[in-house]
């Protein structure tokens, strides 16, 4: 019998599933930046109607993520009682479940359009920019589900290196063809998604043909139990989708609590989500590892192990979130200067690097605690962590932050609720630790 792992063992095994998703989601979120820095110079209107964006695009990913949780949970769990045949027919039934509801998302989003903007608060004027963007935009985020599955059926076999070389890959291409389509060719905001659309699309045709070889994948659904499948895959899906779209309703909130301060407004606080993404890269990366980990653990009813794990983590993020919330703080006037050339927008994007980075530790440790609930099997606990987050902690500091002191306020508000979010999440945890250590469910 193997002897438990002490920390710094934990923290090599952590360390080597974690590093591939951290390069490929930095890569990631490094194209969504360059994005947002060429569109910048396009002026205020293109660079507000990408900032509208932002929470529809958190809306159509926050399905893909919630149906990769569940595929990961369902099909290492298989795995690890050595049937491989289900879990070849399994990775065939989420592509298909998948594809089909990023189709009819994606088809809603763009047929409720002029709803959907009106709600968000966008002006008359950018209404054209918009629907010229949307239409090629809605088909990246479908190319960009479909990659999603791929990567979420490779994390379920135990790859993370082919997922993260595949974001590496794509992300670069997107930044190189960036230009090419914006400006040297003219297409000007559409660009921006048509570069998307041939990155992620040359990576689907990586993607599954690997999964086909390698005996991942397989849509002879038939021979495989559907309602028992699509039972236990929607057990699970659900709550954790519903967690997932917490935060893209959340963001359509704030965007329209934002819009009453004007376009320029929208625009800092796209680019601030935006810069956001890219902070809490590594806590994104960890919540794509630990859960093979924390399974592996509660199946063997390792309970103190997990607590091990997830106190390494939460240490590791608060302090390293701290030091991401003080660079952004030092280099917020440069950083404004860097990703717009409008002068009231920069004003907007320094206030808002002044104070809500500062959060971001906070913001890592409910977001892992999120991620660490699902994996324990804890759904609805889960769900009620991102709920209270962005409905009790969150939205409500903003809307009291802008009565207060305006945008400025309401930026103070985001940090302030973040801070409340973590402390309560990691609260929460707990508790459901100790539930399932008495319970005996573990």
């Amino acid at each position: 019998m193997s002897t438990a792992p002490d920390n710094t063992t934990l923290a090599r095994q952590l360390f080597s599933m974690t590093w591939p998703m951290l390069f490929g989601v930095l890569s990631l979120m490094t194209f969504h930046l360059a994005d947002s820095a060429f569109v910048g110079q396009l002026g205020r209107d293109p660079l507000a109607a990408l900032g509208f964006t932002v929470p529809m695009q958190q809306l159509v990913s926050g399905m893909y993520v919630g149906l990769g949780i569940a595929t990961t949970a369902i099909i290492s769990r298989t795995l690890g009682q050595n049937d491989e045949f289900r879990a070849q027919r399994l990775g065939g039934l989420v592509v298909t479940v998948g594809a089909s509801l990023a189709l009819l998302l994606c088809a809603s989003v763009w047929l409720l359009q002029t709803h959907i903007l009106s709600l968000l608060g966008a002006e008359p004027t950018l209404l054209p920019v918009i629907n010229e963007y949307w239409a090629p935009w809605l088909v990246s985020a479908w190319t960009g589900a479909m990659l999603y599955f791929g990567y979420s059926i490779c994390r379920s076999h135990g790859d993370t290196k082919l997922p993260g070389y595949l974001m590496i890959a794509t992300s670069l291409l997107n930044i190189a063809l960036d230009p090419l389509y914006i400006f040297v060719f003219g297409w000007g905001l559409p660009g921006a998604a048509w570069a998307t659309i041939t990155a992620f699309g040359i990576g689907t045709l990586i993607i599954y043909p690997t999964l086909f070889r390698r005996q991942w994948i397989s849509f002879q659904l038939r021979q495989l139990s559907l309602g028992k499948a699509l039972k236990q895959l929607n057990g699970i899906m659900a709550p954790a989708m519903v967690s997932q779209l917490m935060p893209p309703a959340s963001a359509m909130l704030a965007t329209a609590l934002v819009a009453g301060f004007g376009s320029a407004a929208v625009a800092a606080w796209g680019l601030g989500t935006r810069l956001e993404f890219f902070s809490i890269v590594v806590v994104l990366a960890l919540t794509m590892s630990m859960p093979p980990m924390i399974g592996r653990m509660l199946g063997a009813g390792d309970i103190d192990q997990i607590r091990k794990l997830v106190r390494l983590a939460v240490r590791f993020v608060v302090g390293w979130q701290l030091a991401i919330g003080l660079i952004w703080l030092l280099a917020s006037g440069l950083v404004a200067q860097l990703f717009t050339s409008d002068g009231e927008v920069q004003q907007v994007l320094g206030n808002y690097l002044v104070r809500v980075p500062l959060s971001y530790s906070g913001l890592g440790v409910c977001m892992l605690m999120v991620s660490v609930c699902n994996a324990l099997g804890l759904s609805l606990r889960a769900l009620l962590v991102s709920t209270l987050r962005l409905f009790v902690c969150f939205l409500p500091l903003l809307w009291i932050g802008s009565q207060i002191s305006g945008l400025t306020g309401l930026m103070s508000g985001a940090l302030v609720g973040n801070l409340m979010a973590g402390a309560m999440a990691y609260t929460f945890y707990r508790a459901g630790m100790a539930r399932l250590q008495q319970s005996g469910e573990a």
